[in-house]
């Protein structure tokens, strides 16, 4: 597992969108995700019939990009790894709590073990600019 600098932690903690890349009969499917730190993993929030999580399901890589846009002061993180599906237990509960702590959308449509599961996502490779 990779290790992030403080300034990494602290970059990856200040934002909640990402882009999440799998792979569907080898097309790439991109998409915005809601997602948290978490243990130095990153992990999304998704349902069980989107096609990110049946493509995670047939192929467990992943790519994922947060990244902040200023003019001049471009901002971002590149991970590739796998993917562990969390769906319930202590880990998820755990990380549930953090989903609702953070995000309004959560509070206001909150679900259970087994309704909808989390993607977390374990780095295997980590780049990342702009961050000093």
């Amino acid at each position: 597992m990779l290790k992030c600098s403080e300034k990494e932690i602290k970059f990856l903690e200040s934002l909640e969108e990402a882009r999440i890349a799998t792979c569907h009969d080898d097309m790439p499917h991109v998409k915005p995700v809601s997602y948290i730190f978490y243990k130095d993993c990153i992990v999304v929030a998704t349902d069980y019939k989107t096609r990110s999580f049946q493509n995670i399901k047939k192929n467990p890589n992943t790519g994922l990009v947060i990244d902040q846009y200023k003019p001049g002061e471009h901002k971002a993180i590149c991970i590739q790894g796998k993917v562990n599906i969390i769906e319930k237990g202590e880990e998820f509960d755990s990380i549930y709590q953090l989903f609702f702590k953070k995000f309004k959308w959560v509070q206001e449509d909150p679900w259970k073990e087994m309704e909808a599961p989390f993607l977390k996502i374990i780095p295997a490779n980590k780049t990342s600019w702009g961050i000093n």
